[in-house]
């Protein structure tokens, strides 16, 4: 809500004559001068949150392109935007070729079995013979060695399958982790050669916060620490993260290191390469003063604002020199020059100089999460003459 404040040519008649801009005047000398109308804050003790405010960008917690294991034609690709699920099919190559030959070597898996099972069965019936000196050394070890040949060859017919059943599986690209289809490498019909690029996919359920961080907060940033994202730039809610990754290293030239954060994205409204506010929380500082940024102004002094000085009925402006500490959306803590109860202008004071009457529209009671002043109390009236 935006107020008025009113500056009358009298005001500015007396000023130019020397009237109320002396640093001691008093309530006769601020007398004859019309008020300058302000709205004030009173100040109470409050808790401060101490942040550190930094920027970050959006990344894809799981983003990659698949690539094709075998050659061949491009006979299927999911359309761009699909969702799949983990392992899914999601490109497919011409396969005739490695079906047949997979075939083939099932069949000589089944023949190289069937050997075996023969030579197997002979050897079981010959070795009580050889054990009772019914049939000779020569013949039994002839037995012997059929049988570890039909052991060999079902071995070489089981590396065969399964070399022609891989072969022919990685005709088929299939989802690592659920996502969306992003990019197409390829388009069908095209032949693909092995390790060629297919088809990208992207899943944001969850994205991470990469955030280069100044070294002296390298104490304030751990596994776990909680990171809020301020995404009102995109007309977004906040959302909350947790650190994943403080890097323990710090990078020479820009004198930061890397933290990395996790985030719900369920909604999908984070997209990776998006720029992103995060705030992270230090301490909560008790029974501190705070006043709006705005109401600060500097001089040749330093930092200052203008407090209210009153005499009887008259309330005059008194500008006094105060030491900031901790800063955060648009608050300012004080940490010397002001006192509980004091009375700070917060609107009206970029016009005024030491010693200006004052007229107080409105007596703000506390500040906003942004630094606006609130406050239930509602504007005093304005004089007639003023707002006729």
């Amino acid at each position: 809500m935006k107020h008025r404040f009113w500056l009358l040519p009298l005001a500015l008649l007396s000023a130019s004559c020397g009237g109320a801009g002396g640093a001691g005047g008093g309530p006769d000398e601020a007398s004859d001068v019309a008020a300058k109308h302000v709205e004030t804050l009173v100040l109470s003790p409050t808790v401060f949150e101490d942040v550190i405010e930094l920027s970050g960008t959006i990344e894809a917690l799981h983003d990659v392109t698949l690539s094709a294991q075998s050659g061949g034609t491009l006979e299927y690709l999911a359309p761009l935007g699909q969702l799949v699920a983990r392992n899914e099919v999601v490109a497919g190559l011409d396969d005739d070729l490695l079906a047949a030959a997979h075939e083939q070597a099932e069949a000589q898996w089944e023949n190289a079995s069937a050997i075996l099972l023969l030579a197997q069965d002979h050897y079981d019936r010959q070795e009580p013979l050889f054990q009772d000196s019914v049939i000779s050394a020569l013949e039994f070890n002839q037995v012997a060695a059929n049988l570890r040949q039909a052991k060999a060859g079902l071995r070489q017919a089981e590396a065969l399958r399964t070399q022609t059943r891989e072969q022919l599986d990685n005709t088929e690209i299939r989802a690592p982790f659920a996502g969306r289809i992003e990019e197409h490498s390829q388009n069908e019909g095209e032949q693909v050669a092995p390790g060629g690029q297919v088809v990208r996919i992207v899943d944001v359920s969850v994205v991470r916060i990469s955030i280069g961080v100044a070294e002296r907060y390298a104490g304030d940033i751990e596994v776990g620490t909680e990171v809020r994202l301020d995404l009102s730039a995109y007309g977004g809610d906040p959302r909350i993260g947790y650190v994943t990754f403080a890097s323990s290293a710090i990078e020479p030239n820009s004198r930061t290191f890397q933290v990395l954060a996790e985030v719900d994205n369920r909604d999908g409204k984070l997209k990776p390469e998006m720029v992103a506010r995060a705030i992270v929380s230090r301490d909560q500082i008790a029974n501190v003063l705070v006043v709006p940024r705005s109401a600060v102004s500097r001089d040749e002094f330093g930092p200052g604002v203008f407090v209210i000085d009153q005499y009887d009925d008259v309330v005059l402006a008194r500008r006094r020199s105060v030491v900031l500490g901790a800063s955060y959306a648009g608050r300012l803590v004080v940490t010397s020059g002001l006192a509980p109860g004091e009375e700070v202008v917060v609107q009206g004071h970029t016009m005024l100089s030491d010693g200006d009457r004052l007229h107080i529209d409105i007596e703000y009671s506390g500040l906003d999460e942004e630094g606006i002043p609130v406050t239930d109390t509602m504007p005093s009236a304005v004089d007639s003459t003023l707002s006729g």
